[in-house]
């Protein structure tokens, strides 16, 4: 660090006969195309002795190169700048924006540091699997969690920028002391914010919703696509999206249907005639679930549950791996099995009293009353 000092100080001395103020920045430009020249060269030496056996750490090289390259010009300026022929004014003015900039590098450093040290915790697990409940625990904890200290680390790094300043400082200080009528309005002000960030880590420890979760909300069924640090989005079956603040899933009730895993049970409801053959329909309806590869083996059942005026209610109960498998396995199950009375028992679809007195009576049978 001297001897840069030393050599930005014998050009300034060449460029002596310059006005005061070309030579300051002259000095300025040259130290930051040296701090840049030295960043690309550290890069470039990196990648070629580190490339091949360590390919996690170039890419951390990689995706810190910002934080890096700004950081190195910081420290240039550092250097540069007490060397260059700045007024007192300008020096100590170039010295607060630098202070800042330290303090905005700290900040960018540390959320790119969360996101690398995040992706590196979830490389463990796959969420493209078909039993990825795990793996959907985890990324919901994680991203919650992650967006949440992003929130805290954005709002210390403001607030340790502008306590740079005087004026600001003072008014803090004041304001704190005061905490009073302005505190409560702060306070009321952001109970909207706070309750949404306290919802947000509760959901993450909790996990009442995971990402990729079927979920029911407001009497629409979809998956939860993404969870913010102040709302969640809910993408529905017709391809909408529904916003749905964070502390929703903590106040109000809603269906969550894979809370503990992905598989389901499906339900189709049919209403037949007192004809119809209940066995013979319950042995079709195993053998559409044994050809369907949505079935998953588990639970396949038919039941009368109720018997009305004129038609019996069956209950048909299949189970699927996931809740799109369920769905499609009840739209299948319905199809086949109405082609399948239409076609051999035709007798056992719902149909009048009416229509049956009339159908004997155009035939010459016998109405009785």
């Amino acid at each position: 660090m001297d001897s840069i000092r030393s050599a930005l100080s014998t050009v300034a001395q060449w460029l002596a006969w310059l006005p005061s103020q070309l030579v300051a920045m002259v000095i300025v430009a040259l130290a930051v195309t040296i701090a840049l020249s030295l960043h690309k060269t550290a890069r470039r030496l990196l990648r070629m002795s580190l490339a091949t056996r360590f390919p996690y750490v170039i890419a951390m090289v990689q995706r810190m190169r910002g934080v890096t390259r700004l950081g190195l010009v910081i420290l240039a300026l550092i250097i540069a700048v007490p060397v260059a022929p700045f007024d007192a004014n300008t020096a100590a003015w170039i010295g607060r924006c630098l202070l800042i900039a330290v303090i905005a590098m700290i900040g960018w450093g540390a959320l790119t540091a969360l996101k690398i040290a995040a992706d590196l915790y979830l490389l463990q697990f796959r969420i493209d699997t078909e039993d990825n409940l795990l793996a959907r625990k985890h990324y919901t904890q994680v991203r919650v969690l992650m967006r949440t200290i992003d929130v805290l680390i954005i709002l210390v790094t403001i607030g340790a920028a502008l306590m740079t300043f005087e004026p600001v400082r003072q008014y803090g200080v004041s304001l704190f002391a005061s905490a009073g009528v302005a505190g409560l309005v702060a306070g009321l002000a952001a109970r909207s914010v706070l309750s949404n960030l306290f919802a947000g880590v509760q959901i993450a420890m909790t996990q009442p919703i995971r990402l990729d979760d079927a979920v029911v909300v407001e009497n629409e069924w979809g998956t939860v696509e993404e969870i913010t640090s102040t709302y969640v989005v809910v993408k529905l079956w017709d391809w909408r999206r529904l916003i749905v603040p964070l502390t929703y899933f903590i106040e109000k009730p809603f269906q969550n249907w894979t809370r503990e895993n992905s598989a389901l049970i499906g339900v189709a409801m049919f209403y037949v005639d007192y004809r119809a053959p209940v066995a013979a329909i319950r042995d079709k309806l195993a053998d559409i679930a044994k050809a369907s590869p949505n079935w998953d083996g588990q639970v396949v059942n038919l039941q009368v549950t109720d018997c009305k005026d004129e038609t019996m209610e069956l209950r048909c109960l299949i189970s699927a791996g996931s809740a799109g498998k369920a769905f499609d396995l009840r739209c299948e199950v319905r199809e086949k099995l109405i082609d399948f009375l239409q076609r051999e028992h035709p007798e056992a679809l719902p149909r009048k009293r009416a229509d049956l007195v009339l159908e004997r009576a155009s035939h010459g049978g016998h109405v009785s009353r």
